[in-house]
This record gives structure tokens, C-alpha cells and sequence, in this order.
């Protein structure tokens, strides 16, 4: 089943991300070689590719998972 995954960004996410970011991606794309990543996108404060100062509110993924307490492990891990 495919599930959507709202991950919201963490006090201080925009002096984290440097930081976090490689793994993260790392994450998205192991799901994206077992074909189970539909979608993955940021999500800016402002309407713009690169919100600079703004920073994002999080991220959306949509995945297959087995099940939602799958989908709820492998968010809490993100």
C-alpha cells in the first residue's frame, strides 16, 4: 500500500539540514531503488524553488510500504 508521509520540519531544521540532509537522501533514495518511492519533494515556506532565509515547512514522500506501522517506523528514523 502506498502511504503519504508529512514529515514537518524540526525547530532549527534550517541550521540542521546541512547537516541531516545526505542521509535523508540516502533514505529516499534505498526506497527509490527497491521501486517503492512515487514521490519526494521539499516543501518551502514560500512559493519558490529556493526560499533562501524562508526555509521549508518539511518534506512530502509518498512510498510503499507493507503496512502503516512500516511507514511510521521508517518516518520516525527519517
Amino acid at each position: 500500500m502506498h502511504y503519504l508521509i508529512l514529515l514537518h520540519e524540526a525547530e532549527n531544521g534550517s541550521a540542521r539540514r546541512p547537516d541531516a540532509r545526505p542521509a535523508h537522501l540516502a533514505r529516499l533514495d534505498e526506497l527509490r531503488q527497491q521501486g517503492r518511492l512515487v514521490l519526494a519533494a521539499p516543501l518551502p515556506k514560500i512559493d519558490a524553488d529556493d526560499p533562501g532565509a524562508a526555509g521549508y515547512s518539511g518534506s512530502a514522500i509518498v512510498a510503499q510500504f507493507n503496512d502503516l506501522d512500516a511507514a511510521r517506523i521508517w518516518a520516525e528514523a527519517d
